[in-house]
């Protein structure tokens, strides 16, 4: 009986404590701000990045945008995307969006890479992910690397062309490794020895080292959605299958995909929990790199960057606490 008593006491309490515990409210907002980091030979002022921008700002009313740069001036910036040091270049985009107010201060931001870009926001993330990144998109990215070089459009175009001429030169010298951009992605299976060896970035932000970073995995763990566009006819980017982390070999041409891979399989990354949980996603674009139309990249800044819930009391919760509100 006394713990009978004791029960119905309980019980009877529970409307009090209920009434003491105030109750979340949750307001709708404008759109997570949105971050842009383009591809190889583009740059932050071209008229393709600043149309992209403007249709987030239409689809999304009220989103921020901020595109990456790595130089103030545009020549500067389409320059950096052929030379230096990637891993330096990932630091200097951690501290200018830690610096940038409207992005430091927001709840989180949501994150779009074209081309290579997409591999290095993925390494932001790994790295430094503040601001905290909620849903991360790239398109026709190099996540496994390359084992071919994208030839130059143009015989007048002269930094292309030095690229090219340090090729030449070995791709893993530490002097190409330690400045060619396209060099640090470069993977082929069938020289793994040397690239895990040389990689200045790839190998690095793949785990694919023996000593794992536990922190590359931790912080990609705390995305909401990956999604991961693949072009289908994409003959720049090769393999193709690298946008979804697929292996492919380059003599036999014969691939193995993401979740036959001991990347996933040991999980190195979180990709594997992250599929698990459903937050990993593999898409499909019609047609070659970079090929993209307003209703395509519309259909995509719905999905993933629309509006959000946040806490009224947002200032007082972490980023990881957002919710989509879709």
């Amino acid at each position: 009986m006394p713990q009978l008593r004791r029960l119905i006491a309980l019980l009877a309490a529970f409307p009090l404590l209920s009434r003491a515990l105030p109750a979340t409210k949750y307001v709708e907002t404008t759109p997570l701000p949105l971050v842009i980091w383009h591809g190889l030979g583009d740059s932050y002022q071209a008229d393709g990045i600043m149309e992209v921008a403007q249709l987030a700002e239409e689809v999304n009313p009220g989103t921020y945008v901020y595109i990456i740069h790595l130089d103030d001036s545009d020549n500067g910036d389409r320059q950096a995307t052929f030379f230096g040091n990637v891993t330096e270049q990932i630091t200097q985009v951690c501290e200018q969006l830690a610096s940038e107010p409207i992005l430091s201060t927001a709840p989180a931001v949501n994150a779009l890479g074209f081309s290579q870009g997409g591999q290095f926001l993925r390494a932001f993330v790994e790295k430094c992910n503040f601001p905290q990144v909620h849903n991360l998109v790239t398109m026709g990215s190099q996540h496994n690397g390359i084992f071919k070089f994208q030839s130059c459009d143009s015989s007048g175009d002269w930094v292309c062309r030095g690229a090219e001429a340090l090729l030449r030169f070995g791709r893993w010298s530490d002097f190409v490794q330690s400045r060619l951009v396209p060099a640090q992605y470069f993977r082929d299976s069938n020289e793994y020895d040397s690239y895990l060896k040389h990689s200045n970035f790839l190998a690095d932000i793949n785990n694919e080292r023996e000593e794992k970073n536990e922190a590359y995995k931790s912080n990609l763990l705390s995305l909401n959605r990956f999604g991961m566009f693949m072009f289908a006819n994409d003959t720049v980017a090769v393999p193709k299958e690298s946008a979804w982390f697929a292996e492919v070999n380059q003599l036999s041409g014969e691939i193995t995909t993401l979740r036959e891979r001991s990347l996933y399989t040991e999980d190195w990354l979180g990709l594997r929990a992250l599929d698990e949980q459903g937050k990993l996603d593999f898409e499909t674009i019609p047609g070659q790199h970079m090929e993209l139309t307003d209703k395509l990249l519309t259909d995509v800044f719905t999905e993933y960057f629309g509006p959000v819930e946040v806490p009224d009391d947002v200032a007082a919760l972490p980023p990881s606490l957002v919710k989509q509100g879709m």
